[in-house]
């Protein structure tokens, strides 16, 4: 089963038929899950920030929502993520598939590893077959995304200074959300296939013109909120039926 994590302007599986809520409890906590018909079986879709954009990116029950999907034997994960642009190179509206991130959070859980010593290659953080089939159904749409780019994780929920933007571009940085941490390592904990797909919503601070705003933010993801749900819906024609995880789990 594949699983599509909704971000910022997309909160609703309108592109699955048949669309049933499931609350999931798991160790950490209730998880919701709506399940549907995609093009080639069974969708979970997961509103990431809740209903009607409940909660902020440090209040997220990263743990609940990865563990709710694993128990439900999703294979791949599919990841949408709203960010800034380190680089006046990249402009809002522009697509990316995350190929390596940094981590700047200071308060989250990052692992299921209660006891024990696990450690995961992150060598490729994000899972280059399911890339493959975004790029793919990217290139048959006729969009541009772009192959790779540098995902910086950030506490939030307050934006960046000018300082830090320059600080996170200089280290290799190419945008900047504060969500994508630790989604992805949970993910690969539990050996699920994960990749994202991010859109630029706006310039980071010191690059923006003007003082950054959700509502900015908001307005930028939907304008291109249908192409990204094209993208997600043309993503799932071509994973064969079937297709398993290829990430596997940490070592202890």
């Amino acid at each position: 089963m594949l699983a599509v994590i909704g971000g910022t302007g997309l909160y609703d599986p309108g592109f699955l038929a048949g669309a049933k809520e499931q609350v999931i409890e798991t160790p950490y906590g209730e998880a919701s899950v709506i399940i549907g018909e995609g093009p080639q079986g069974s969708v979970a879709f997961m509103a990431r920030h809740g209903r009607g954009h409940s909660l902020p990116p440090h209040r997220i029950n990263y743990r609940a929502n990865i563990w709710a999907l694993g128990s439900l034997g999703v294979a791949g994960i599919l990841a949408t993520a709203a960010v800034g642009s380190l680089r006046r190179e990249l402009p809002p509206g522009s697509f990316l598939l995350l190929d390596q991130f940094i981590d700047f959070t200071k308060t989250r859980i990052s692992t299921f590893a209660e006891e024990g010593v696990v450690h995961l290659d992150f060598t490729r953080p994000y899972c280059p077959r399911l890339g493959g089939y975004l790029l793919e159904a990217a290139r048959r749409l006729g969009m541009d995304l772009q192959d790779r780019g540098c995902y910086v994780c950030t506490e939030g929920p307050r934006y960046e200074t000018p300082a830090e933007v320059k600080m996170f571009a200089q280290l290799g940085g190419d945008v900047v959300g504060m969500t994508n941490v630790p989604e992805v390592v949970l993910a690969r904990e539990l050996g699920i296939c994960y990749a994202t797909v991010a859109v630029v919503t706006n310039y980071g601070a010191g690059i923006a013109p003007v003082p950054l705003s959700h509502d900015e933010v908001g307005s930028v993801m939907g304008r291109n909120a249908q192409g990204l749900r094209r993208l997600l819906q043309m993503t799932m024609e071509i994973v064969p039926p079937g297709e398993g995880a290829c990430c596997g789990k940490g070592d202890g």
